[in-house]
């Protein structure tokens, strides 16, 4: 059908929420978002960002006259014909989501929709439990609304598959679009939004709600299972002389069965969705009677891999002063999110065993101030950093980490650990001793003995 003339509502205007507003009106669609923090609506409503995300105040720039933003669901629902609910649904410590989020936008939104004429789509964007959409949300739409389900309005699960730091041009240019539905009208309409805005030509893959339910936390859970084994196998490299991770992963990655993406060696996964779509998968899958060993030593292996990083770091400090600089906060580079991060778990092992941290990231310093608090040194530039310590840690392959040479070394000897291996070792000059994370010892560097210390930071 004709989508032209479609027009949406976004509840919840988060770092998703704001960036898939800001899409649908780029690409000429009609959009009131709605939010409960008056600050977000207001930006939105001023033309500014309301979080911080490549493009983000660009695309609101290019599409001032079709977005604005309310508090107002009531309004939202009533000038929209498609509603996304993009609210966050934090996990619960048996490891489901918890919809009360949702739950509370669904309530509102169905009360206004009990005074709508004509057909309503609710395109549920959130990570939900399989099973929490036709087991509770639908019936909660219906029974508030008094409409019915496939008459009066729709329902979708269409969960993005995006990562912070690029969500417009994930957002834009999916591999996959995963959208489960309660009828083919309802999948007909969100499959014409997305012909429209998507600058690629993406697999639209439709199917019933509880199929694409699991369809999003398997997905997750499998792409997990790819980095745990990969880390496991930088462990191993690390410890074999003249093996190299990289030369390896390129290898196994040219195989269509294997595909070269999330198979790097490097630090444990962490972020605000694969270790909680990890642990969701579990808790679903008890719910059945069925057993995820798998899932299970994924998680496992991706916490004794912060476990290697910190005794890989204890063995390889050459000062008495037991100091550690730490380049990268973030879960990943080009975000200030900290949720998960392992370079935060590093920090928080180190500081248990007494070592004195100091820190540096490009964009995460307030984040990591109101969690880290006055247990470590907040560097004021990256050169600050590399000199207060002379072991140093490189823990997100960040473009401005990438630029460190030997003008940034200033003590003789310096250790750095490069857990991404984006550093040139050549170009470090002698002070250095240079750690690539899953290169074992090129034959025939031998071991430096310094006066007072013996120096094994590269048997590792």
């Amino acid at each position: 059908g004709c989508v032209m003339g479609i027009r949406i509502s976004v509840i919840g205007l988060g770092k998703l929420g704001a960036c898939t507003a800001a899409c649908l009106a780029y690409k000429g669609f009609e959009v009131i978002g709605v939010d409960v923090n008056d600050k977000v609506v207001e930006a939105i409503n001023r033309g500014k960002a309301p979080v911080r995300e490549p493009r983000l105040q660009e695309l609101i720039d290019a599409s001032r006259k079709r977005l604005r933003a309310t508090q107002d669901y009531r309004e939202a629902l009533l000038e929209s014909d498609v509603t996304f609910l993009i609210v966050p649904t934090p996990s619960k410590r048996d490891g489901h989501f918890s919809d009360r989020f949702l739950k509370d936008a669904l309530l509102h939104l169905s009360d206004a929709l009990r005074r709508k004429a004509g057909y309503h789509l609710f395109s549920i964007t959130s990570t939900v439990s399989p099973g929490t959409t036709e087991g509770h949300l639908i019936p909660l739409i219906e029974q508030c609304s008094g409409k019915e389900l496939n008459r009066d309005f729709g329902v979708c699960y269409n969960p993005e598959f995006i990562a912070l730091g690029s969500v417009i041009d994930d957002f834009l240019h999916p591999d996959l679009v995963l959208v489960g539905e309660s009828e083919g009208r309802a999948g007909d309409i969100l499959e014409g939004i997305y012909r429209r805005i998507c600058e690629n030509t993406p697999h639209i893959a439709r199917m019933s709600i509880v199929s694409a339910e699991i369809a999003k936390i398997s997905l997750n859970s499998f792409v997990t299972m790819k980095i745990s084994f990969a880390n496991t196998l930088a462990e191993l490299c690390g410890a074999v002389p003249g093996a190299d991770i990289d030369a390896i992963t390129t290898a196994l990655g040219a195989d269509r069965r294997v595909s070269p993406y999330y198979l790097k060696g490097g630090l444990s996964y962490g972020g605000p969705c694969f270790p909680r779509d990890n642990r969701a998968f579990m808790a679903f899958a008890r719910k059945y009677g069925v057993k995820t060993p798998l899932a299970e030593a994924t998680d496992e292996v991706n916490l004794m891999h912060i476990r290697y990083l910190i005794d890989l770091v204890l063995s390889s400090m050459v000062d008495s002063r037991r100091a550690v600089s730490i380049l990268g906060l973030a879960y990943k580079p080009g975000t200030p999110v900290i949720e998960e991060s392992p370079a935060i778990k590093l920090i928080e092992g180190l500081l248990k065993r007494d070592v004195e941290v100091i820190v540096y990231d490009p964009m995460a310093m307030e984040e990591a101030r109101s969690c880290l608090g006055d247990s470590v040194l907040y560097a004021t530039s990256l050169r600050d950093c590399i000199a207060h310590s002379p072991t140093c840690v490189i823990t997100t392959p960040d473009d401005e980490f990438r630029r460190i040479d030997s003008t940034y070394v200033v003590h003789d000897p310096t250790v750095i650990i490069d857990c991404w291996r984006i550093l040139r070792p050549e170009g470090l000059g002698n002070k250095v001793e240079y750690i690539g994370l899953g290169r074992g010892r090129q034959v025939g560097l031998g071991c430096r003995i310094e006066e007072g210390y013996r120096w094994v930071g590269t048997s590792l």
